[in-house]
């Protein structure tokens, strides 16, 4: 097994030590969110977005048992048409013990964006506590890697087919800030808002930055969560939504989905009940991140100039 497990594409490793901007980008949602080819297109969009904004873009992944921050074309290409795990962090060390690639979760790509010492992340929705975890105990690792990993991710919420509440619990007891961004109300992915209030807002990307520097002066050195909904005029209109979310949930029942399988199955079943709307919504709210997450590298690194 080779030890040098980190690699950090030329591009990136320079914008990191001349304190220029970097966002760092995930790629389960390129390798399992996405059909083929529109997730090859994704990928490249994302990339192109922030580099319009003048920020460098680091898409990660685990190829052959490295970790890649930031990808060439080959590992789009491999990431978007090859057929491969999906990596939380616990996963990451096996995958370099055996040579294997992997798509990083948001979990895992905040880890290793860390590592790499990179500040902002874009990512589309956060992992949060499943429905009925009283039981099952099914909480995505994303909010626990937060919970100590120096990191400002800009997401959407959660889905709506999680916990809210819980994921919001999780969130407050492991002490990681969670703020909206030009809203007062906790967004729900594919809806602007949820039934669920945030105490804190921001309304530029200077107060983040600002926020991000306090965060280390004074914090627990953990993660901040920036919430941000999908523009209104792109947001999944609700009264569909919640038409395809109670048929899902009683496709669900009816085949007597459980444990970790019932996520997965939802998604996939509102994708085809929606005609692919819930699709667009998503790629339309991941867009949008990667613009709010392009303006708070862009405000971290200037403050870091000043």
């Amino acid at each position: 097994m080779q030890k040098n497990l980190l690699k950090i594409q030329p591009e990136v490793q320079k914008a990191i030590n001349e304190g220029r901007a970097v966002v760092a980008l995930e790629s389960t949602i390129i390798s399992h969110g996405l059909p083929r080819p529109r997730n090859y297109e994704a990928a490249k969009g994302f990339e192109k977005i922030l580099r319009d904004k003048g920020v460098i873009p680091a898409t990660i992944a685990m190829i052959n048992g490295v970790a890649n921050i930031g990808l060439d074309e080959a590992g789009i290409e491999l990431i978007s048409n090859q057929d491969i795990a999906k990596a939380s962090v616990r996963d990451l060390p096996i995958l370099a013990a055996k040579g294997l690639s992997g798509a990083t979760t948001v979990a895992a790509t905040a880890h290793l964006a860390a590592l790499a010492g990179i500040r902002v992340f874009a990512t589309g929705g956060l992992g949060g506590v499943h429905r009925g975890a009283a039981e099952s105990f099914d909480e995505s690792a994303d909010l626990s890697v937060l919970g100590n990993t120096p990191i400002t991710v800009v997401s959407a919420g959660v889905k709506s087919v999680l916990d809210i509440a819980a994921t919001l619990e999780r969130l407050e007891t492991l002490s990681i800030p969670v703020v909206g961004y030009k809203t007062n109300n906790f967004p729900s992915f594919w809806l602007r808002e949820s039934e669920f209030s945030l105490e804190y807002r921001v309304d530029s990307a200077l107060e983040v930055a600002q926020m991000m520097l306090a965060q280390d002066l004074i914090g627990e050195g953990g993660g901040i969560v920036i919430a941000n909904p999908v523009p209104e005029a792109e947001a999944w209109e609700k009264s569909e939504h919640d038409r395809v979310l109670k048929l899902a949930f009683a496709a669900a029942e009816k085949a007597k989905v459980t444990g970790k399988e019932v996520t997965p199955f939802l998604l996939q079943f509102i994708v085809e009940a929606s005609d692919g709307v819930s699709l667009d919504v998503n790629l339309n709210l991941a867009r949008n991140n990667v613009l709010v997450a392009a303006d708070i590298a862009l405000a971290w690194a200037n403050l870091g100039q000043d």
